[in-house]
């Protein structure tokens, strides 16, 4: 497996039809500020709703040092269309001895049922499977948010299980769903 250090040092630009996935740079402040923001984005994801640019900056900050120190991290999704940040995706983290890797992502609701983070997501398994040499790559989400699933599934990925009270977020404890791909199953894809 390549060390994925160099890789996160230097995260590559990805391209698909609508979208570009590239590092997070400071300039993308406004942008990220304008979803991350709103309630409904954050519900389900494991940070809160940003309540001041200041702290969309901080956020921003963190990607950096993400990538100087060569940590497994994030894209910033921008929509080709208008050059907008209109979300985010990356990983979690990346178990080189094991070949697998975790993937989280948050979308901006005026993306949300058009197919961005379905494209973005396959982009990121893509450059999983060939860039970072991984045999499985998994993702989660809160069991009363399947949309999330949704988008797992069309992107190839298959359901494991529930994992119950698998978080506690925002004052609860919630169940979540595991889906994952494995190298194997894109030899049965009709992609």
């Amino acid at each position: 497996m390549q060390n994925h250090l160099n890789l996160f040092s230097n995260l590559p630009t990805l391209r698909t039809a609508r979208l570009t996935l590239r590092p997070a740079r400071m300039s993308d402040a406004a942008d990220l500020y304008e979803y991350s923001k709103d309630p409904e984005v954050a519900r389900h994801v494991l940070w809160d709703a940003h309540t001041s640019i200041h702290q969309t900056r901080s956020y921003l900050r963190f990607l950096i040092r993400q990538y100087r120190a060569g940590q497994p991290s994030t894209f910033v999704i921008v929509w080709n269309e208008n050059r907008k940040v209109v979300g985010t995706i990356g990983f979690m983290w990346v178990q080189q001895e094991n070949r697998s890797a975790e993937v989280g992502y948050s979308l901006s609701r005026a993306y949300w049922n058009r197919g961005v983070m379905t494209e973005a997501l396959e982009a990121v398994l893509k450059f999983g499977f060939d860039s970072l040499s991984l045999n499985r790559i998994e993702a989660q989400h809160e069991s009363d948010n399947p949309a999330s699933g949704r988008v797992m599934e069309k992107a190839g990925m298959r359901h494991e299980g529930r994992l119950r009270q698998r978080v506690y977020n925002k004052g609860r404890y919630a169940d979540v769903e595991l889906y994952a791909i494995l190298r194997d199953d894109l030899r049965f894809s009709v992609r």
